[in-house]
């Protein structure tokens, strides 16, 4: 689409070391989880009204058959969530495989203890959840130039590396299931954890480097 004067050169986008260097097992500790798959929900800092309606029929449904772990980021917009999730007969404050957050500080930690990510598709998710093999359910946003989350989210659905459900198709029955196919197809599981992370680029801060020094030096 763009028109260059030099032939383009694809980096990647740059990761944190602490999400590349962040060890699972002890993020999961750290969380304190027990062993059950864990469901990380994000939709942005603002959240996504969409998403969180979605999540909280998944948990309501859920969190009495112990099957999995959930974390909810609702953002700024979703602080309605736990009060929603109390309507519907959760125990919030001390259930012990549901944490319930307004924002993840602690990204590097949440996303390498998640078994599954649901999410958004913007550019530096996609990056982290690539870089850790992190099979994930992408609900791109309609509200973004050029459907552009969309094309994001295709290109790895297109290489078997995530799921996607689009926003009007989205409900909590959608999500659910979509969440049960994933976890208990093993096979699907770790075959969409394995393209995601063929897709990642983990060296991209190097590339960037190398490519300002030659320019520099010439």
């Amino acid at each position: 689409h763009l028109k260059c004067k030099n032939e383009p050169v694809i980096t990647g986008l740059p990761i944190r070391g602490e999400i590349l260097e962040a060890d699972p097992v002890v993020s999961r500790k750290e969380l304190g989880f027990n062993e059950k798959p864990l469901i990380l929900s994000m939709g942005g800092s603002l959240g996504s009204k969409e998403i969180n309606k979605a999540i909280v029929e998944v948990i309501a449904s859920h969190m009495h058959d112990d099957d999995y772990n959930f974390m909810v980021s609702t953002g700024q917009n979703g602080l309605w969530v736990p009060d929603k999730l109390r309507d519907r007969g959760v125990d919030v404050d001390k259930s012990p495989n549901l944490q319930v957050r307004t924002y993840i500080n602690d990204m590097d930690r949440c996303l390498s203890a998640a078994d599954v990510v649901i999410c958004r598709a913007g550019a530096s998710s996609l990056s982290e959840i690539q870089a850790l093999g992190k099979p994930s359910i992408l609900i791109p946003s309609p509200n973004v130039t050029e459907n552009h989350q969309y094309h994001n989210a295709m290109a790895l659905v297109n290489k078997g590396a995530a799921v996607i459900i689009e926003e009007k198709d989205l409900s909590g029955s959608v999500l659910g299931n979509a969440i049960d196919n994933l976890v208990r197809d093993k096979k699907r599981y770790a075959q969409i954890s394995k393209n995601a992370r063929e897709m990642a680029v983990v060296d991209a801060t190097s590339r960037i480097c190398d490519i300002v020094v030659g320019l520099i030096k010439n």
